[in-house]
Parts: structure tokens; sequence; C-alpha cells
């Protein structure tokens, strides 16, 4: 196993990555929107939608946590969220 390296993203690469996945997210609910009408909420494919979904929003709280540490002290709330 490889030892951690720390070399955060560059606030710029934040802002860019977030972006990226706020049009992700926004997509994943619509598509998730379209397979629960069409085949129900207790369907295999819809619930599957809304697990990815449940991921995405933890991984995007997990990026806040992760900007914040990498830049204190700077205005950085809210970009994943």
């Amino acid at each position: 196993m490889r030892p951690e390296v720390s070399s955060p993203l560059t606030l710029k690469e934040h802002r860019e990555l977030s972006r990226e996945l706020r049009a992700a997210r926004a997509r994943l609910r619509e598509l998730s929107n379209v397979v629960v009408a069409v085949y129900g909420p207790n369907n295999r494919a819809a619930f599957s939608f809304l697990k990815i979904a449940d991921a995405m929003d933890r991984l995007c709280q997990d990026l806040q946590v992760q900007v914040s540490q990498d830049y204190p002290g700077r205005n950085v709330d809210g970009l994943y969220l």
C-alpha cells in the first residue's frame, strides 16, 4: 500500500469539480425521476438510482469537508452543497 501523499486540489479545481458534480447530481435526479415514474418506486432499477443519488450526496458532503480543510479561513461554504 502506498503512503498517502497530501497534494490538495487547487481552489480553482475544487470549483470546477463542484460545478461538474452539481450538473451530474441534477442529471441523476432527472433520470431517477423518469425511472421511478415509469417503473414505480419499488422497482430494482429505481431503487439503484436512488442509492446512486444518495451516494453522490454523501460524496459532495465529504468534498465540502475536504475543501474546508484544504482552505481554512477561505469562504468555501456551500461550494459542493
